[in-house]
């Protein structure tokens, strides 16, 4: 039964990606939306766990982004490859702290959303929470990697 689910949720992922030329945003909610049934069925999560969950794993999948996205963009734009060849030993020292700081900070950010989740789900769903996070992400990516140049 569960992998009959998990097949139905692979097809429709797969689908729904290959459907047409949609926008960026609604291609970003399409996969926002299949990865909440992913992980809903793989972790097997109950109505009360799953209106309990999703608002701690929402919040916490905002931060991780701000903190990817924003943040790591700075970074991004002072090493450009004009710039990287220019850089002197200090300015990279200071960099390099940067990257270490945000690694950091996603960790805590981690860190914090796993234990507020201790009095929400059982100890066995948490654990499988990162592989199924790992799991969805695989088959997206292979997904994209098995399209065809004009199914963009």
């Amino acid at each position: 039964m569960k992998k009959n689910n998990l097949l139905l949720i692979c097809s429709c992922l797969l689908s729904i990606l290959s459907y047409g030329q949609t926008h960026f945003k609604e291609k970003k909610e399409q996969i926002k939306a299949l990865k909440v049934a992913f992980i809903t069925n793989e972790l097997s999560l109950t109505s009360d766990e799953a209106a309990t969950f999703w608002p701690l794993f929402n919040a916490y999948d905002a931060k991780q982004n701000e903190i990817r996205f924003s943040k790591k963009k700075s970074f991004a734009d002072k090493m450009n490859k004009e710039n990287s060849d220019k850089i002197s030993e200090k300015e990279a020292a200071a960099l390099l702290t940067q990257s270490e700081n945000l690694e950091d900070e996603m960790y805590q950010n981690r860190k914090k959303f796993i234990l507020s989740l201790k009095g929400v789900l059982p100890s066995i769903k948490i654990i499988k929470l990162k592989n199924a996070e790992d799991n969805f992400n695989k088959k997206l990516l292979q997904h994209y990697r098995d399209r065809k140049p004009n199914d963009k």
